[in-house]
């Protein structure tokens, strides 16, 4: 897929799936829970070591189901961003912006996606291409602040991470979040090996995001 395609379909999902694990194997299995679930945009974070193994795996696992969308996050640098798209990587996702990085994913066509808390930084990060912007941590804020943002940036994307659970999806895509990002029940749950209950619960945030934005 193409950048703008990428971006559409990360949008029309509008749920992403932030996958930890402690190894290989349990990032991997966390990250096929969620996608036996329905929930099919994962963002495979560079706190694993295998991150790069994960995401190549995913790819050759999911390449005939078009709407598996593979991305990466934490990734704090450029070399970092490269290694993830080297394999495979669909998308770049950053706790905070990072000019080299923002020059490297427009470089090989992939969206740039940084975690921001100011006006400012959002400005900035939409300047150097960005086109969904990462609000983190949202819980620091709470939905209200996307109506705040929004007023003088009524053209920004958000995507909300941090403190989304079941029981509130509904007031972030309300308040006008694009997307959202979920991962620390699953994290919890695959280090326990209950992938069970991780596709029970990824099909619940499924559903609730469609009925949301009904």
């Amino acid at each position: 897929m193409k950048k703008s395609e990428i971006i559409t379909e990360l949008k029309r999902q509008g749920i992403v799936a932030v996958i930890r694990g402690n190894s290989l194997e349990e990032g991997l299995n966390i990250s096929k829970a969620c996608i036996e679930g329905g929930l099919k945009a994962i963002e495979m974070a560079y706190t694993n070591a295998n991150a790069s193994e994960i995401i190549k795996e995913l790819n050759t696992l999911y390449h005939d189901d078009q709407e598996v969308c593979i991305g990466a996050g934490t990734v704090l640098d450029a070399s970092t961003a490269r290694m993830a798209i080297l394999s495979g990587a669909k998308y770049i996702v950053s706790p905070s912006f990072d000019a080299d990085t923002a020059v490297l994913c427009n470089r090989y066509g992939i969206p740039y996606i940084p975690g921001c808390m100011t006006i400012k930084e959002m400005i900035t990060a939409m300047e150097a291409g960005s086109e969904i912007i990462k609000l983190f941590p949202g819980s620091v804020f709470g939905p209200s602040y996307i109506g705040a943002v929004k007023s003088p940036l009524p053209q920004v994307s958000l995507m909300v991470t941090g403190g989304i659970k079941l029981d509130n999806l509904d007031q972030w895509f309300h308040a006008g979040a694009d997307a959202v990002g979920v991962g620390g029940e699953f994290n919890k749950l695959g280090a326990k090996g209950e992938f069970a209950e991780i596709t029970h619960i990824a099909s619940e945030y499924v559903r609730k995001t469609k009925e949301a934005r009904a």
